[in-house]
């Protein structure tokens, strides 16, 4: 680049574009890519418990949008992002009831980390990556960012499988961007630091197929120990599901996770648990779209979410959702949301009640 092309360059960087055009200075414009972006995401919520929990905090097994009666932030974070191609980085902090309630096991200034990773291209000819650190989990189709989801809440599966994940992986895309799979060694289940005693890495996979734009088959997994060594118990998990756009206007999800864990250490027995879930979106207009959600979520023995009860964790949801996208970047939602299990596992008032209804408003803004 010339001492003309950089000055060029530079007018259009700071909005002086119109003094560099041919006609004034007789030098080509240079068109200028930043590498770097900064972005944020900010979501607001109200939900009413209908059992009103006198810590006006939900139920145990809730780790979004889990306060009662009053006006929280679930989310809120700031983004850096930086790819030139061969080198890419991520950094986000956060703050929010999301945050508190996800990242409790994690210390100090680790619970504010949404995201931070760092990756070099290993071909110059090939879309193959390997990329450390903290990063969004793998596993489902269900993210801590409310917008991206089909529902304002997150489904009994996606509460209770990893939201993040610390460790390396390396990933390939296909040059028609129809494969992307990924192999994952990372510090545990939803963990950035590992347990003390824990001395076991975890490992897992993602493959996921996209034949064209209407459909998306996912298939990721989850292998390791996430207790310390004396009580050491393999954990298996998979999950997969499927996104179907049937028309402009009508979507499919359909999920399934399922896991098993040692019951004890060195045990051939194995606890397991199992969660299907199925959601359907119609879009009113290009502003409004309604979702229905049913779920199941079976963990007899509690390894996931501990319930001292004779037939555990089983329970059925059922759910009806509301959006209306303000402008591009500001979504209002509203949704009615009911749980009925087999055993009185719910607390309304001092009587336990097998039935949890709440309904729950949100307002999320991207930027």
């Amino acid at each position: 680049m010339n001492t003309k092309q950089k000055i060029t360059a530079f007018l259009y960087l700071v909005g002086f574009g119109a003094f560099a055009q041919e006609d004034s200075i007789k030098i080509l414009p240079v068109q200028i890519k930043p590498n770097l972006k900064i972005s944020g995401y900010v979501e607001t919520y109200y939900a009413y418990d209908f059992n009103e929990p006198e810590n006006n905090t939900r139920p145990s097994f809730f780790y979004s949008h889990n306060r009662h009666n009053e006006v929280a932030l679930n989310l809120g974070f700031i983004k850096a992002a930086y790819n030139n191609n061969y080198v890419r980085a991520n950094l986000a902090l956060m703050a929010g009831s999301y945050a508190n309630a996800n990242l409790a096991a994690e210390e100090g200034v680790l619970k504010n980390i949404y995201e931070a990773n760092a990756g070099i291209k290993l071909a110059k000819n090939a879309d193959l990556w390997v990329d450390a650190g903290i990063f969004a989990s793998h596993i489902g189709f269900e993210s801590a960012i409310g917008k991206d989801c089909w529902t304002l809440t997150r489904s009994m599966l996606a509460d209770n499988s990893p939201y993040y994940e610390s460790g390396a992986k390396i990933s390939y895309t296909s040059p028609s961007g129809k494969w992307f799979v990924s192999g994952l060694v990372l510090n545990g289940w939803q963990r950035i630091q590992r347990p003390d005693g824990n001395k076991t890495l975890a490992f897992g996979h993602q493959v996921t197929y996209k034949p064209n734009a209407k459909i998306t088959l996912n298939s990721s997994s989850f292998i390791g120990n996430d207790k310390p060594d004396i009580d050491k118990r393999m954990r298996y998990f998979h999950n997969m599901y499927g996104q179907f756009q049937f028309t402009d206007k009508f979507g499919l999800i359909a999920g399934f996770d399922i896991g098993a864990e040692q019951k004890s250490k060195d045990s051939k027995g194995y606890n397991s648990w199992y969660s299907p879930v199925i959601i359907a979106q119609y879009h009113l207009n290009n502003k409004m779209a309604i979702a229905v959600r049913g779920e199941y979520y079976s963990d007899k023995n509690g390894v996931i979410i501990a319930i001292d009860t004779d037939n555990g964790f089983k329970t059925f949801g059922y759910s009806a959702n509301f959006d209306y996208n303000i402008y591009d970047n500001v979504v209002w939602r509203l949704e009615a949301r009911s749980l009925n299990s087999k055993d009185d596992i719910f607390l309304k008032g001092s009587e336990q009640v097998n039935t949890n209804t709440f309904i729950t408003t949100a307002l999320a803004i991207s930027f």
